[in-house]
């Protein structure tokens, strides 16, 4: 049996993570602000991650052989994190995003050809530019640029193996998927509304939100260290996306060409589909988007009756 704790893991993948591990026989501490009620048979520290003093109060003389934190989202929380966990684990698996790698968010680009899937060391943190005081000019870019610098702190001068899981977008799960992305196009295109997207959108990569959590909890029982692209096989542009989501539904997609943001959330003018071929070669079988999501979009279909 294994001391693992989870920082968030109260919706979604990250509460799917905490049933596999309750459910492997392992002993579980979910880290939260108290919003949602603790899980059977796993244990909850009330506690917000952004106050040191409050973190270190609920923890008390408490250690783990594995934290993986769901929510770090800035240096900042990297920084608490690194202080507070320092000499309580032995391994931190820090949830992150491949909206690290996209092109749109940084001031210069990373190099590498475009369209072509990046690999983990197509990012390289220790050459990021000095922090700015300004706040990032939208969300997407703070969201982004948050990550890449809480991968950097905790990646840097570890106090421990220190994981960072560059996950793709997250689909699957029906109701459980707050983000309403894929509900957005089982819906338009049931209902033969058209979909907008960019004249030459570019792939981008999925994970199954089972498949996410599977990976993580594979994660935090490794040995490995640094990042890890986490991706289901079959990288897919809009349109791919549409006709996979046509066929489960019966109905034909129709399309208006648009310029920009106004496009639909997984239409991109610039390519950062993941390349997921080191945590292959450490082991994990990853499955096919094919295979997977039409049975996301029933349940998407399911949840909506």
């Amino acid at each position: 049996m294994r001391n693992i704790c989870v920082i968030g893991g109260s919706r979604y993948f990250g509460k799917h993570l905490v049933k596999l591990e309750r459910d492997a026989g392992n002993q579980v501490t979910v880290i939260n602000r108290g919003s949602t009620g603790p899980l059977p048979g796993t244990t909850r520290l009330v506690a917000d991650r952004d106050d040191e003093r409050q973190l270190r109060e609920a923890l008390g003389a408490r250690t783990f052989d594995v934290v993986v934190d769901q929510v770090c989202y800035t240096p900042r929380q990297a920084a608490l994190a690194r202080r507070v966990f320092a000499g309580r684990t032995g391994r931190y698996v820090m949830t992150s995003t491949m909206e690290v790698y996209d092109p749109a968010t940084f001031a210069v680009p990373p190099p590498g050809p475009a369209g072509v899937p990046v690999t983990e060391d197509r990012l390289d943190l220790t050459a990021l530019p000095p922090a700015r005081d300004a706040a990032a000019p939208d969300p997407a870019t703070a969201y982004a640029e948050g990550k890449r610098r809480a991968e950097a702190v905790l990646l840097s001068e570890p106090e421990f193996d220190t994981v960072s899981v560059r996950t793709a977008h997250v689909l699957g799960g029906g109701g459980a998927d707050f983000t309403g992305r894929l509900a957005h196009y089982v819906e338009r295109i049931a209902a033969g509304r058209p979909v907008d997207v960019h004249p030459d959108p570019f792939p981008t990569s999925f994970v199954h939100h089972e498949e996410i959590a599977a990976f993580l909890r594979w994660s935090a029982a490794g040995t490995f260290t640094g990042p890890v692209n986490a991706a289901s096989h079959g990288a897919l542009d809009v349109t791919s996306l549409c006709e996979l989501i046509a066929a489960a539904t019966g109905t034909r997609p129709r399309y208006r060409t648009v310029a920009g943001a106004a496009a639909s959330p997984f239409s991109f003018d610039r390519g950062y589909a993941m390349d997921n071929g080191r945590a292959a070669r450490l082991g994990f079988g990853f499955t096919r988007v094919a295979d997977w999501l039409p049975g996301a979009v029933a349940e998407v279909r399911a949840s909506a009756v």
